[in-house]
C-alpha cells in the first residue's frame, strides 16, 4: 500500500522539481518515513513490545473502515443530494482538520531527524515538501478506507459517474485540510519566531479543537427540526461559503438531474475547490519554505532556553512554595509528596498533556448548552426555564469526563524512558507516589473546575443545592478513584502513547463511564422525585455510603504493591 501511495505522490515530479525540490532526495526521505510508519504499533490495539510490528498500516485501515460507516448517513437520510453530500464531505473535512491540529502537526515540526537530514545538502523546499507529503499520504491511508462506505452509497444511488469522481473529491478534501492548517502553522512560525511558536501553537490547537467541537454540536441547532430530512440548501444559503459545498458542486457537472443547483449562480464554485489548495500550496512553498530548516532548528533552542528559564525562575518563585505547601498539607509520606510535586510540575510543562486535557474543560459547558437547546426552540427559552429543572446534576457529573480524560493522559510522556527513576528510588511500595499524583491532579484541575460549576449552580438554583454539590463531588471522586484502582496502574508520565491507547483501555474507559452514569442517574432520580418527603435523608445516606466506599477504594489504591505495577508494565 505504501509503495502505491508513494508512486502516486511522486507522479507530478515535474511540479515538485519546478517548485525547487530535489525529487530523488524527496523520494528517499518519504520511503524511509513510510517504512517507519509501517513498523509503528496501531493506535487502537495493544502493541507487543517483544516482537516487531508488521502490517500496522492495514490494521489502522481496517479500523478506519469501521469508523467511516458512521459518516455516510447524510448521504442516505438527507433527500437534497447536494446538501447531503456537502454535509458528508464537511464531516470528513472537519475530522481531518481536527486530526491535523491535534496529532499530525507534530510531524511537520518534528526535530528528531535534524542530525540526519538538515546537515546534508537538502534544501528547505525539499524538507517542507517531504513533511507535507508524508502527512498527505498518512491522511490518505486513513480517509480512503473511511470513505469506502460513502463511496458505495454514491455508486448505488447515482451510478458509475459518481464512483469515478469520488476519489478526486477525497483528494481535494485532504489537500484543503492539509495545506490550510499547515499554511497557518508555517505563517505563524515565520512571523512569531521559534521562541514563542510552540506556546502559541499549543493554545491555538486547544482553541480550534474547542471551536470544532462546539460547531459539531451547536450548528445543527440552526436547522429547522420540523423539516427533518427534507431540508434543502435554499433554507441555508450560507453553505455556499464552505469548501465542502464547492467540492459537492463537482457532481453537478456530471449529472444535473440528480444533483440540481438550488443556489443560483454557484455552478462555477467547484473551481474554488481546485484553486484553493493549489494557491495555498504555491504560497507555502514560494514564500514560507525558505529558511524553514533554520527555524526548525531554532525550535529546539527555544525549548531548551525556555526550560532553563523556567528552572531558574522556579527556584525563587512563590509558586514553588505554594505547591510545596499543598504537598505537605495533603500528603504524609515523602514519596507521596514527591509524586504530588512531580505531577504538579509536569502537567504544567507537558504540551501534550495540556493539548489533550484543556479542551475538555470547554467541552463541558458546550455540551451542557447542547442539552439545554435539545428541549427548547431557542437559547432564551432554555435560559428562562433552566431553574425549573434539575439540570445542574448533569452539569456537575460532567466533571467525571474531565477527570477521566486527565487521568488517561497523566501516564503519557514522550520521554517515558526517564521513568527508570521510580524503580531506582528506595520506595517500599509505589502506592504513595500514585496517591500523591492523583491528589495533585484532583487539586490542580478537577476541584477548581468543580468549584466554578458549583458557584454557577448556587447562583441559578440557590443554596438548596449545597447537599447535592457535596454528594456530586464525592461521587465524581469515587468514580475517578475506581477508575485508577481497577485499571492498569502506572507511575505518572511513564508510558508511551501507543500503550495508553490500547483496546483494553478503550473498553475500560467505556466501563468507567457506565459507573459515572449510574451514580449520576441515581442522584438525578433522588432530585427529580421526592420519595415520601425523605429526599434529604436519602441523600445523606447516599453520601455516607459513597464516602465509605471511596475510603475503601482509596485505601486499596494508596497501598498499591510493586507486583501490581509489574503486572501493568508487562501487559
Amino acid at each position: 500500500m505504501n509503495k502505491i501511495l508513494l508512486k502516486l505522490v511522486m507522479l507530478p515530479s515535474g511540479l515538485w522539481r519546478g517548485m525547487g525540490a530535489d525529487t530523488d532526495q524527496l523520494r528517499a526521505i518519504l520511503d524511509v518515513r513510510l517504512k517507519m510508519d509501517d513498523r509503528r504499533p496501531p493506535s487502537l490495539g495493544r502493541p507487543n513490545q517483544k516482537k516487531e510490528v508488521k502490517n500496522a498500516t492495514w490494521k489502522n485501515m481496517l479500523i478506519s473502515v469501521i469508523m467511516g460507516a458512521v459518516y455516510m448517513f447524510p448521504l442516505i437520510t438527507v433527500k437534497d443530494a447536494i446538501f447531503g453530500l456537502s454535509i458528508y464531505l464537511g464531516l470528513l473535512m472537519v475530522w481531518l482538520a481536527l486530526m491535523l491540529i491535534t496529532d499530525f502537526s507534530n510531524i511537520l515540526f518534528d526535530t528528531r531527524d535534524k542530525f540526519i537530514i538538515i546537515p546534508r545538502p537538502v534544501n528547505d523546499k525539499t524538507i517542507v515538501l517531504s513533511r507535507l507529503l508524508h502527512v498527505f499520504i498518512y491522511l490518505l491511508r486513513i480517509v480512503l478506507p473511511m470513505s469506502l462506505a460513502g463511496w458505495i452509497v454514491l455508486g448505488i444511488k447515482y451510478g458509475l459517474p459518481s464512483v469515478l469522481v469520488f476519489p478526486f473529491a477525497i483528494l481535494l478534501i485532504v489537500f484543503i485540510s492539509l495545506f490550510f492548517v499547515n499554511f497557518c502553522y508555517l505563517l505563524l512560525l515565520r512571523f512569531a519566531g521559534p521562541q514563542k511558536f510552540k506556546e502559541i501553537i499549543n493554545y491555538f490547537q486547544i482553541a480550534v479543537s474547542v471551536l470544532f467541537f462546539a460547531a459539531v454540536y451547536l450548528i445543527p441547532k440552526a436547522f429547522d427540526p420540523e423539516k427533518g430530512f427534507n431540508i434543502t440548501i435554499t433554507d441555508h444559503p450560507w453553505i455556499r461559503f464552505l469548501p465542502s459545498y464547492w467540492i459537492a458542486e463537482c457532481w453537478h457537472w456530471l449529472d444535473v438531474k440528480s444533483f440540481p443547483i438550488y443556489l443560483p449562480g454557484t455552478e462555477w464554485f467547484a473551481v474554488f475547490a481546485i484553486l484553493a489548495p493549489l494557491t495555498c500550496f504555491w504560497v507555502l512553498i514560494k514564500f514560507l519554505a525558505p529558511q524553514f530548516a533554520r527555524n526548525l532548528g531554532g525550535l529546539d533552542v527555544a525549548e531548551t532556553s525556555e526550560q532553563k528559564i523556567q528552572s531558574a525562575g522556579k527556584v525563587t518563585s512563590g509558586k514553588k512554595q505554594f505547591y510545596h505547601k499543598l504537598a505537605n498539607a495533603f500528603n504524609r509520606s515523602d514519596d507521596a509528596k514527591a509524586g504530588f510535586i512531580i505531577t504538579w510540575l509536569q502537567t504544567s510543562r507537558s504540551r501534550t498533556f495540556r493539548m489533550r486535557v484543556f479542551p475538555t474543560f470547554a467541552y463541558v459547558p458546550v455540551y451542557f448548552v447542547y442539552l439545554l437547546l435539545s428541549k427548547h426552540e431557542s437559547f432564551k427559552d432554555a435560559w428562562i426555564d433552566m431553574p425549573n429543572n434539575p439540570g445542574y446534576i448533569i452539569l456537575l457529573y460532567m466533571c467525571a469526563f474531565v477527570m477521566m480524560n486527565a487521568l488517561n493522559y497523566l501516564y503519557i510522556s514522550e520521554q517515558y524512558k526517564a521513568a527508570w527513576v521510580y524503580y531506582a528510588a528506595p520506595l517500599k511500595t509505589p502506592g504513595g507516589v500514585l496517591s500523591g499524583a492523583f491528589k495533585a491532579l484532583w487539586l490542580k484541575y478537577m476541584f477548581p473546575f468543580f468549584a466554578v460549576l458549583s458557584i454557577f449552580t448556587i447562583t441559578f438554583w440557590g443554596w438548596a443545592t449545597s447537599l447535592d454539590i457535596v454528594l456530586a463531588l464525592v461521587n465524581v471522586t469515587l468514580f475517578a478513584v475506581c477508575m485508577v484502582r481497577v485499571g492498569a496502574r502506572h507511575f505518572p508520565f511513564s508510558t508511551s502513547e501507543q500503550i495508553n491507547q490500547s483496546g483494553y483501555r478503550v473498553i475500560r474507559a467505556f466501563l468507567s463511564m457506565f459507573l459515572a452514569f449510574g451514580l449520576g442517574a441515581a442522584h438525578y432520580a433522588l432530585v427529580k422525585r421526592d420519595v415520601l418527603g425523605l429526599n434529604t435523608i436519602l441523600k445523606l445516606i447516599f453520601l455516607l455510603l459513597s464516602s465509605g466506599f471511596l475510603w475503601l477504594v482509596w485505601n486499596s489504591y494508596s497501598n498499591t504493591s510493586w507486583a501490581v505495577i509489574k503486572q501493568a508494565d508487562d501487559k
